[in-house]
């Protein structure tokens, strides 16, 4: 079985300044050895890598931040440098789409079968399918991990275009632990406040149903965006 800890490959390489040095070692370098590999890609010319991984130590942390990290590695293989691009998300298919816009190809960055839960259903692979390819017209508003029984994680996004037709989207992903499996689904809202009303009643034990939305598109991450949502109430690891 291949490894499940993450090589980045920078044997022989140096950070192209101190700046970069630095922040590698905050955003990766420090919790390496609590991240576990999910999938990665690297090219033939060994100037770029592409990885996902799952962050164990975020658990410790503040609740319900993203535990995956999306890590993008740049090499000047003649220079012996490198520089990097990370972004912490919710979902493997969010990390993917991140890596895809960076020039990932989508089957090198799948994650193998056993990797992780399956996707329970046709409806939760088509609605991956559209998070990883469909796009940047939606971005990551807010995001919450609960990683105890019942595990689940929610993640509120909103259309880049303001005039789009249901702008804000909820998605509501579900591990059955029995099967190891989860569901994916998603919600859409005409507006922020009622985006957040349902997230509220979702987190304070009323489970509302989410109602019917368009299709979705890949999540990135855009300026200006409204308030996060109250974090949950009443849930904690």
């Amino acid at each position: 079985m291949p490894s499940t800890d993450p090589d980045f490959r920078l044997d022989g390489y140096e950070a192209v300044n101190n700046v970069v040095a630095d922040q590698f070692w905050m955003h990766i370098g420090m919790d390496q050895f609590h991240m576990t590999l999910l999938a990665e890609h690297h090219t033939d010319d060994a100037q770029h890598s592409y990885f996902v991984m799952h962050n164990r130590s975020v658990t410790w942390g503040i609740p319900g931040e993203p535990q995956l990290v999306a890590l993008h590695l740049k090499r000047d293989p003649a220079a012996r440098t490198y520089q990097f691009d990370h972004a912490e998300l919710p979902l493997p298919s969010m990390a993917q789409s991140w890596l895809m816009a960076r020039g990932c190809p989508e089957e090198r960055i799948l994650l193998p079968d056993g990797m992780g839960t399956a996707a329970a259903d046709d409806a939760t692979r088509v609605l991956e399918q559209r998070l990883r390819s469909d796009g940047d017209h939606f971005a990551l508003l807010a995001s919450y991990t609960y990683d105890d029984e019942p595990i689940e994680t929610t993640m509120m996004l909103r259309a880049v275009d303001e005039k789009a037709a249901m702008p804000f989207r909820v998605l509501l992903e579900e591990v059955d632990t029995t099967t190891w499996t989860h569901t994916l689904r998603e919600g859409g809202f005409q507006s922020f406040e009622a985006a957040t009303q349902w997230w509220e009643a979702h987190w304070m034990g009323d489970k509302p149903q989410l109602p019917s939305a368009s299709p979705i598109t890949r999540a990135t991450t855009v300026p200006g965006l409204p308030a996060r949502p109250t974090p949950p109430r009443g849930r904690s690891r």
